[in-house]
């Protein structure tokens, strides 16, 4: 399964990332989505999965939790907006652990949990890339990648 994820769009669903997401089977987006509409334009893709971040807001966002776990195949992901909130006693033994926040891209593989933020897809924050990231799912194998957006 091909899964698309998506974070800190803070409300500009970009073409690039549209395009970029486009052969995904699901989409995660890992929080501070801006605006309700930006979760319906990437339902046109496929279905979605998110999480609320520290600047959604009002009672569209309300209705978003802030964490989930859920299963993909055979694998258990856990998705929250702010990485460092991770508590692998409240999550049980979740293999993949995805989050944003911090705007910056990155695949961390530490005690046999595979951490992916996909950065920023939004407004562009001090230098960092606009991003967004796959990951891979067969089986029990997990593969994750970046990828950079050529945004103008």
């Amino acid at each position: 399964m091909r899964v698309g994820v998506i974070s800190d769009t803070h409300g500009l669903l970009r073409p690039e990332a549209i395009k970029a997401l486009a052969s995904s089977e699901l989409i995660f987006h890992a929080g501070d989505i801006g605006k309700p509409e930006v979760l319906i334009e990437l339902e046109a893709i496929a279905p979605v999965i998110a999480v609320r971040g520290n600047n959604d807001q009002g009672e569209w966002a309300e209705a978003i939790a802030e964490r989930q776990t859920f299963k993909i195949e055979n694998i258990s992901v856990h998705l929250l907006h702010i990485g460092q909130e991770f508590n692998r006693p409240e999550t049980g033994n979740v293999q993949v652990v995805i989050s944003g926040h911090s705007h910056k891209p990155s695949i961390v593989e530490q005690n046999g949990i595979l951490f992916l933020n996909p950065g920023s897809a939004g407004p562009r924050r001090f230098k960092l890339p606009i991003s967004v990231a796959y990951l891979q799912v067969e089986g029990r194998m997990i593969r994750a990648e970046i990828v950079e957006l050529s945004v103008k």
